[in-house]
């Protein structure tokens, strides 16, 4: 007998060999029926896999996360099979499930696929799915496996396969399809009720611009076919929110290949939204007991060697930029951490001069590579709303804390309010990845789950997502659509203290090293407003809009009072534009509509006549007549209650 621990500290027995299918049918029929995935002892297992020792087990449906990542990745079994009847002689690489679905990338040769050949590849792999074949895994030597895809010429699976140890080879097979596999399968094709290919791209093999270019298929599956039909509503909802075609309609950013790939323009209307969430933070920071600094876009090489950054980023950063001065070379600054290391080097520190709180609004440089670039949110260029904490070890966990509020504040007054916290720590198994002591990771690690403990929020700890000097506290964001997103960040470092020797003179009369916060609540600013943009659809909080009203006149004799209700917008600081073209109301209205500005005042015979003016919102609500006063104090009262003060 083996003895079987599940996650809410059930324990049962079993006999040896038994599968996680039998524990789940030993909980009931109708649960076992929905079970599509397992894992047992932190391993992902098959649901037909002999459990041999004792161990918890974790038992996964499709409304798991990891119940729909064994679901995507039979999927791109299935759909690999398709390609093979498909397209004969093609050559299969690898195919994942990723965080909506799968991909598959493969090698056409001299044929191609295109979003014609979408229905034929979705038709054949629903047929396959319908014949309910089974997953079966099974152990292979290394020669036998280099025997089967040498015979098939194919070299991409031999090299994945040199590279592995013999012994812990293994295929996955299913009907007459066979494929190199670590396993994390559903339980058979039938389970598969619908297959949508999305688009396909170009990919280089093992990410290599150097090597072969391949075809990269995306796709997504569910168990019902009504779930995809939701599913692609939404993809819709998705494009008419892209961010980036929202950028080009509001006039808010643009790119340059002239200027250069990655590189975002900032136009009037996106930079003035830029300073106002700027400033919005500012304030707030500035209550908080932050200092504003500012530093240089590059530094010396050496001040990145220094703090561990060359090492770990040099290849994603852009090249040294040599000086005529022999040996002299500058970075352009990826991260900020070391300049203010160095700001805080300026002058030596008593205990009492702790905490110190450095901001600033700094842009940074990274060379992703371009098939990564995407709109705002993959960009060579961003500035973050940095700011690093200098505190003494005593003062650690109320700083973290302070800065929780800082950052629920932030996502709280922008309409976020569907997060969760990461906890990101080290992975124990690639200690290589990370400097400092494990003395120091363990402090800071417990000092992050303490925090997020005491603040009540909701968390989860990844193992493996911790920035190379220091765990951190991620704010996993929810937008309007569903997806996901990382923004802000709380990292806990006492190893760049070390690096750049900081100092504070204690109570003691000695020198101690102080601990370091970095902290940014938006994250970068080009990401925070692609997100905010998608999320809102372009409709921002008003306090933020870029134009909070226009006053449409119905004709040019009524321009002399339009301005006058201007000027008294503009002395109540309410943002209001005034549009005097020679067009149609209907044609000004329609076009206020397309710009998502939040009031419209028409204004014509009997609003002069009254000295009111007639109110529209954004969407067709009309709120009738209203003096200017009473507008102008509904207009701040609707900012008041979305932007309290910090």
């Amino acid at each position: 007998m083996i003895k079987i621990t599940l996650p809410d500290g059930t324990l049962k027995e079993f006999s040896k060999g038994s599968t996680p299918m039998d524990v789940a049918k030993s909980i009931s029929e109708g649960f076992a029926r929905n079970v599509i995935s397992a894992k047992f002892n932190d391993t992902t297992v098959e649901t037909v896999t002999p459990l041999t020792e004792d161990g918890s087990l974790v038992l996964y449906t499709w409304n798991d996360t990891e119940g729909k990542q064994a679901f995507w990745h039979s999927s791109s079994h299935i759909v690999a099979q398709a390609i093979e009847q498909l397209y004969p002689g093609v050559k299969l690489t690898i195919g994942p499930s990723i965080e909506n679905g799968f991909y598959y990338d493969i090698d056409l040769g001299d044929r191609s696929i295109s979003d014609k050949d979408f229905p034929a590849i979705e038709k054949k792999a629903i047929e396959i799915a319908r014949g309910k074949h089974d997953f079966k895994m099974r152990a292979v030597t290394k020669a036998e496996a280099l025997s089967l895809y040498k015979e098939q010429g194919n070299e991409y699976k031999t090299e994945l396969i040199e590279n592995l140890e013999d012994g812990t080879i293994t295929f996955c097979d299913h009907d007459t399809f066979t494929d190199l596999c670590r396993g994390g399968h559903i339980p058979n094709t039938g389970i598969v009720k619908a297959i949508k290919i999305l688009s396909v791209a170009g990919a280089y093999w093992r990410g290599d611009e150097n090597k072969t270019q391949l075809t990269r298929l995306y796709g997504i599956s569910f168990p019902k076919q009504k779930e995809l039909t939701e599913y692609l509503e939404l993809l819709e909802q998705a494009k008419q929110r892209d961010h980036r075609k929202l950028g080009k309609e509001l006039e808010l950013f643009t790119f340059s290949q002239k200027v250069g790939a990655g590189l975002p323009l900032w136009l009037p209307k996106g930079a003035a939204l830029r300073e106002r969430l700027e400033n919005f933070l500012k304030k707030a920071q500035k209550k908080a007991g932050y200092e504003m600094v500012v530093t240089p876009h590059i530094g010396q090489k050496e001040l990145y060697v220094t703090s561990g950054h060359y090492a770990k980023y040099g290849e994603d950063s852009f090249q040294p930029i040599k000086t005529p001065k022999m040996d002299e070379e500058f970075l352009l600054k990826p991260m900020n951490c070391p300049h203010h290391c160095e700001v805080y080097n300026f002058k030596p520190h008593s205990y009492k001069d702790l905490p110190k709180r450095f901001a600033e609004f700094g842009t940074v440089y990274r060379y992703e590579q371009s098939g990564e670039l995407h709109g705002l949110t993959r960009v060579r260029g961003f500035t973050q709303d940095d700011a690093h904490i200098f505190c003494t070890p005593d003062q650690l966990d109320e700083e973290f804390r302070n800065v929780i509020d800082l950052s629920l504040y932030v996502l709280n007054s922008l309409g976020f309010d569907n997060f969760r916290a990461q906890v990101s720590v080290r992975d124990l198994n690639t200690p290589d990845k990370y400097i400092g002591s494990v003395e120091n990771w363990e402090k800071a690690e417990n000092a992050i789950i303490n925090a997020a403990k005491e603040k009540g929020l909701d968390y989860v700890i990844e193992s493996g997502e911790a920035a190379f000097y220091g765990p951190k506290l991620d704010f996993m964001v929810k937008d309007a659509l569903g997806r996901n997103w990382q923004l802000g960040t709380i990292q806990v470092d006492y190893n760049l203290p070390e690096r750049f020797d900081l100092t504070y003179k204690g109570s003691d009369n000695e020198n101690h090293r102080p601990v370091m916060i970095h902290r940014a609540p938006f994250g970068s600013m080009e990401r925070f407003i692609a997100l905010l943009l998608e999320h809102t659809g372009g409709n921002f909080p008003l306090w933020l809009t870029p134009e909070q009203v226009i006053i449409l006149p119905v004709s040019e004799k009524y321009e002399k009072y339009a301005k006058k209700v201007l000027n008294s917008l503009e002395n109540n600081e309410i943002r209001a534009l005034l549009d005097n073209r020679n067009e149609t109301v209907g044609k000004k209205i329609r076009e206020a509509e397309m710009n998502k500005i939040p009031f419209m005042i028409i204004i014509g015979e009997n609003e002069e006549a009254t000295n009111t003016i007639s109110v529209r919102k954004h969407g067709g609500d009309d709120l009738g007549s209203i003096s200017i006063k009473d507008f102008s104090d509904l207009v701040t009262s609707e900012i008041n209650s979305t932007l309290k003060s910090f």
